[in-house]
C-alpha cells in the first residue's frame, strides 16, 4: 500500500467529501462548528501564550513567530483529527460545486452555517478565557499580548487584509488538502504543522481566528482610555473573510478540479 494517496485521489476525496458537508444536516453542522471555533480559538490561545515574553525576556523575531505558528496548529489539529466544521477548509467545497455534484445554495447554506458556528464557538472560547483569568497570566504580559494582537488586526488598511486573507487560506486549505492526502493520525498532524506555522509565522489573516483575537481584545480595553472599536474589527472580519473565501476556492479548489477533475464528466450530476 502506497504511503499516502495521489493527488488525482486525493482531488476526488476532496470532491466526494464536499457532497456529505453539502447534504449533512443543519444540527450537525452548527454543532461541528461550535467546536472547530472554539478548536481554533485555543490554538489562538496556545499561540498567544507561547509568544509572549516575560518579564525581562527577549526573544528572536523569527524564531518566536515559528515557535507561535507550531502552537497555533493545535487548532487545525483538533479541527481534522477530532473532527469538526471550519469554514475556511470548507472552502474546497467548490471542488464538488465545480464538478456539478453540489449547488450554489447548497454551498451557501454549508459556509452560512458553518460559519456562525465558529463564531459562536468562538465567543464562547472568549468567555471562558476571560473567566479563567487567563489574561492575568505573567503578571499581565500574556493579556497585553492579546490586545496588541487585536489592535495591530483593527489598524491594519483593508487591501492588506485582503492580501493576508487570501495567502491565509491558500495555506490552510493546502494543509487540509494533505490531510487527505495521509493515512494516518500521525501524517495528517505532520501535514498541518508545517503550512499552518508558515501562515502564522507571516503574519497572514484566518477569519475564525480573528473571531477570537477580536472581541478578545475588545473585551480587554473595554474599561481601558483606548479602546478597541468594533466597527474596525467587523471591518477587519469582513475583509479577511473575503481574501479567505477567494485563496481556497479560487487558487486551491478551482486550480485542483481544472488539473484533475475538469474532464471527469461521466458521472456529473445535474444543478439544480
Amino acid at each position: 500500500m502506497p504511503d499516502a494517496y495521489a493527488p488525482a485521489e486525493v482531488a476526488i476525496r476532496v470532491r466526494d467529501g464536499g457532497v456529505g458537508k453539502a447534504t449533512a444536516s443543519a444540527a450537525a453542522l452548527v454543532a461541528l462548528a461550535v467546536l472547530a471555533g472554539a478548536f481554533i480559538a485555543l490554538g489562538g490561545l496556545f499561540y498567544t501564550v507561547t509568544i509572549t515574553a516575560g518579564p525581562n525576556q527577549s526573544g528572536h523575531f523569527g524564531l518566536t513567530r515559528l515557535t507561535g505558528g507550531v502552537a497555533f496548529s493545535l487548532g487545525l489539529i483538533l479541527v481534522v483529527v477530532g473532527g469538526a466544521e471550519l469554514f475556511t477548509g470548507n472552502n474546497l467545497m467548490a471542488m464538488a460545486w465545480a464538478a456539478g455534484r453540489v449547488t450554489s445554495a447548497q454551498v451557501l447554506r454549508n459556509w452560512g452555517l458553518v460559519y456562525l458556528g465558529n463564531l459562536a464557538g468562538a465567543i464562547g472560547t472568549v468567555v471562558l478565557v476571560l473567566l479563567a483569568g487567563i489574561p492575568q497570566l505573567s503578571d499581565g504580559a500574556v493579556g497585553e499580548t492579546m490586545i496588541r494582537i487585536a489592535r495591530a488586526k483593527v489598524t491594519l488598511d483593508p487591501l492588506s487584509a485582503l492580501a493576508r486573507g487570501v495567502l491565509c487560506n491558500v495555506l490552510v486549505c493546502l494543509a487540509v488538502w494533505l490531510c487527505m492526502a495521509a493515512r494516518s493520525v500521525a501524517d495528517k498532524i505532520l501535514a498541518i504543522v508545517f503550512p499552518i506555522s508558515a501562515f502564522v509565522a507571516c503574519g497572514f489573516e484566518h477569519s475564525v481566528a480573528n473571531m477570537f483575537f477580536l472581541p478578545l481584545g475588545i473585551a480587554l480595553t473595554t474599561s481601558g482610555s483606548d479602546p478597541i472599536a468594533w466597527t474596525g474589527a467587523w471591518v477587519n472580519l469582513a475583509v479577511v473573510t473575503v481574501g479567505n473565501v477567494i485563496g481556497g476556492t479560487g487558487l486551491v479548489a478551482l486550480v485542483y478540479w481544472f488539473v484533475y477533475l475538469r474532464h471527469s464528466t461521466q458521472d456529473r450530476e445535474p444543478s439544480h
